[in-house]
């Protein structure tokens, strides 16, 4: 998700019937226009029972993985899954490829990241059985990623502003839905093009789809305000607690709320007793404050997810539904992600794949496709909105963001190349 860059009238080949011909386009996007979500997880590897860094074990993730994969900006890759994967400071990390901002988008955009997170533990059993090494992943954080069109922006409407505005309201309701006994933070940070919210891995799919909704909701809705001040809380009913101190974020621009950032913490607090004081003088208890902070988002909410998880949402707020912080230990499936994936606990409606996971999926199978009358083969992802092609005869490079490569296969002007088959060896003249 890099910063868009417009480049402004440059010529480009027309995609399409007129391809050949040359236009003049004024502006070259290399992010979506539309909005985005995605979605990344970390985790620690442990090699026989001892933590290590991936890059000593597998140098980079090409080694891990056994297919080809195709390369992106920096040191990531590609994963056959659809997502990406990357060694970071330790770490490995997968993230899912953007997903259009619409109704299923957090449905989808958790499976892409469960997918992700399914491929990888394969890949880790068959070196550990190569190698007779045993290997895990111990969950550590998860990143929540929405972007922040240009079209929202104005001088009283930045992402710092409304990374500072929803650092106010997202850390109660978040910490009942993804953390657990032993989690320390829930952040919100600024990032260009973007906002991400950062909190501990969530082993449980359904109360990561119900995270996923309720940020995904209170950021759509707040980004409909008029601007992005604290007086908003009060105007929208959003109960404040108090003292409130936010600290700085650990890595780069933003804030969190960490254990000691309230009047207790509220990682090992009981969740369910009133020990929390609010700026109108009353006293709740965790589960009722992130209820009350539920009210102004419900809408939207149920209007990009559906009711199933809207209902879930109010369940775990209400105590009707499990919460992670109703374990007095952290669960064991944290220690070793992703090698049971209760995915089908709750009933949800399977969502059908977006229009740019349909394009990713042909885009990593690496096979040629035709444009017109010619030939391309994948080169690398230019970032999460642009693929670089080569074309088979002249070798040289063309670029496609994914809304071009849509309409292409909408249009089925983006079809599989084919197949040539090899030149029949000359009969010899007798």
């Amino acid at each position: 998700m890099q910063r868009s860059e417009l480049i402004s009238c440059c010529y480009v080949k027309n995609l399409g019937a007129e391809l050949g011909r040359y236009v003049r386009e004024k502006e070259f996007r290399a992010s979506p226009p539309r909005a985005v979500i995605g979605l990344e997880a970390e985790f620690n590897l442990f090699v026989d029972g001892k933590r290590r860094r991936p890059e000593k074990i597998f140098g980079d993730p090409s080694r891990l993985v056994r297919k080809k994969m195709i390369p992106r900006t920096g040191k990531s890759f590609q994963l056959p899954a659809g997502g990406a994967i990357y060694f970071d400071t330790g770490v490995i990390e997968v993230a899912t490829p953007i997903v259009e901002l619409e109704r299923g988008c957090c449905y989808r955009a958790t499976r892409l990241l469960w997918e992700q997170i399914r491929y990888l533990r394969a890949e880790l059993d068959h070196w550990s059985k190569l190698h007779g090494r045993d290997c895990r992943l111990q969950g550590f954080s998860t990143h929540y990623n929405f972007s922040f069109p240009d079209a929202r922006r104005s001088k009283s409407r930045n992402a710092t502003k409304l990374a500072f505005l929803l650092a106010h309201i997202l850390p109660i309701p978040v910490i009942l839905l993804a953390a657990n006994r032993q989690s320390s933070a829930v952040g919100v940070r600024p990032r260009r093009t973007r906002l991400e919210v950062t909190v501990d891995f969530t082993p449980d799919p359904a109360l990561m789809l119900a995270t996923c909704a309720f940020v995904a909701g209170a950021v759509e809705t707040v980004l409909r305000w008029e601007n992005f001040g604290l007086r908003q809380l009060n105007r929208n009913g959003i109960p404040r607690i108090t003292p409130f101190r936010l600290r700085k974020h650990s890595s780069r621009r933003g804030w969190r709320v960490t254990g000691d950032s309230l009047g207790e913490n509220p990682f090992t607090a009981d969740i369910n007793a009133p020990l929390w004081k609010l700026r109108d003088g009353r006293v709740l208890s965790l589960r009722a404050i992130a209820a009350e902070s539920l009210r102004p988002f419900r809408r939207r909410i149920r209007r990009i997810t559906d009711l199933a998880t809207l209902q879930h949402i109010v369940a775990v707020f209400g105590g009707d539904a499990r919460s992670l912080l109703d374990f007095s230990k952290r669960p064991e499936t944290y220690d070793d992600a992703g090698r049971l994936i209760d995915w089908g606990r709750r009933r949800m409606r399977r969502w059908s794949r977006s229009r740019y996971e349909k394009v990713i999926h042909r885009v990593i199978a690496r096979e040629p496709i035709r444009i017109g009358q010619k030939r391309y083969r994948v080169e690398r992802m230019n970032g999460w909105y642009q693929v670089e092609f080569r074309e088979v005869g002249t070798r040289q490079h063309r670029t496609f963001n994914l809304d071009e490569l849509v309409r292409l296969s909408a249009s089925k002007k983006l079809r599989p190349a084919a197949v040539r088959k090899p030149r029949s060896a000359r009969k010899k003249r007798v």
